[in-house]
């Protein structure tokens, strides 16, 4: 008992706490509904589960976080109406969710629910980053392998071409040019990179800067089949859960509309829900607002009919979800099949402009010499 007295947090302290990343990550979501749901089904209550939860998570902004919401519940808030009361930890979509069927005792299913929702959502980032990876060392070799060439390489020989009175090749003057300029600009170079840095830390969070990045994924040649595979994958999974925890349908795409994080289906999805409000069907409404199917595929509107039709949005959502996981698969593979020649090209192109440059400089000063 007395370790359990030394884990939680009076009130005061949590608010005198300071945190360097106030971040919940996908694992701790999932890690945190997965652990409650397997406590309440062993008839462990809610608030007994939030005070045992710090063996399972790691992250102390979230510990804190989760000692506020055990202590809202204790003073006899229901779980949603604590859960609202801790911003930008929890998702509207996954109090919704939980206020819908916290009524009817089946608690723990949602949050196993939940819990899965996540995993799975987790699962496609790490697939994405994973597909990244080996395109981002290859550039970040480069450019390590750029700087010290251009740092250190090339004004060792340039004294070679100083004395040798030859007019050089344009690639060589070019490439003597860049070194000297990142030479004499170091620390202003550094500088510029800082200021850049902390400008899109502030910038990132404003609606231009979402909207320029949401066109950006959406219009890349090789990134938006991957991308809009993904959103739609994720459009399909919650909605499904909110439809199937009671959520009217109008109320589920305005929940969902603040879920996706990308401004222009946020906006396409407030379109759908005010022509849904109107009595107009789901499909319908997204074939009017996207006659060329650039953002909702004619196969994903489809599946969604069957599902107007039969009325069994648990298993259609989660069969959609499941294609398009697998949509996101096959476009990754594709995507890498892409990048890796492109990156490998790039690193190529600067290496024939160096052997280029340096050699030919070279060959042009032994003809004077001879």
């Amino acid at each position: 008992m007395d370790n359990l007295n030394n884990k939680i947090k009076t009130e005061e302290e949590i608010y005198d706490t300071f945190y360097l990343f106030k971040k919940v990550s996908l694992v701790d979501k999932y890690n945190f509904y997965d652990y409650i749901w397997i406590m309440i089904e062993g008839g462990i209550t809610v608030s007994e589960a939030l005070s045992w939860i710090w063996k399972k998570i790691k992250n102390k902004f979230f510990l804190d976080k989760i000692e506020e919401l055990r202590m809202y519940i204790s003073s006899w808030d229901s779980f949603s109406r604590a859960m609202k009361k801790i911003p930008n930890v929890f998702e509207t979509s996954e109090i919704a969710i939980i206020e819908a069927w916290e009524t009817t005792w089946t608690l723990s299913i949602v949050l196993m629910w939940l819990s899965e929702d996540l995993k799975k959502i987790h699962n496609l980032h790490l697939k994405i980053k994973w597909a990244l990876t080996y395109p981002l060392i290859i550039f970040v070799f480069l450019l390590v392998a750029v700087l010290i060439v251009l740092t250190y390489v090339i004004p060792s020989i340039t004294p070679i071409f100083d004395n040798a009175w030859v007019e050089l090749p344009l690639a060589t003057l070019l490439l003597i040019k860049t070194s000297d300029f990142i030479r004499t600009n170091f620390i202003m170079l550094i500088f510029l990179v800082i200021l850049c840095y902390i400008g899109f830390v502030f910038y990132k969070n404003t609606n231009k800067w979402k909207l320029a990045i949401s066109s950006f994924l959406l219009g890349f040649p090789l990134i938006w089949n991957v991308y809009r595979n993904y959103i739609l994958s994720i459009f399909a999974s919650n909605l499904g859960s909110l439809m199937w925890a009671w959520v009217s349908v109008v109320k589920s795409l305005a929940l969902l509309s603040k879920a996706i994080n990308n401004v222009e289906y946020q906006n396409l999805i407030i379109s759908i829900s005010d022509k849904v409000s109107k009595w107009n069907k789901i499909t319908e409404s997204m074939q009017e607002i996207d006659p060329e199917n650039k953002y909702f595929t004619s196969d994903f509107i489809q599946l969604f009919s069957v599902w107007e039709r039969t009325a069994t949005i648990e298993q259609v959502s989660k069969k959609i979800s499941d294609q398009y996981n697998r949509e996101v698969d096959s476009s990754l593979a594709n995507l890498t099949k892409w990048i890796e020649p492109i990156a490998i090209l790039i690193a190529w192109a600067f290496v024939i402009w160096f052997a280029f440059a340096i050699f030919w400089a070279i060959l042009k000063v032994t003809q004077t010499v001879w």
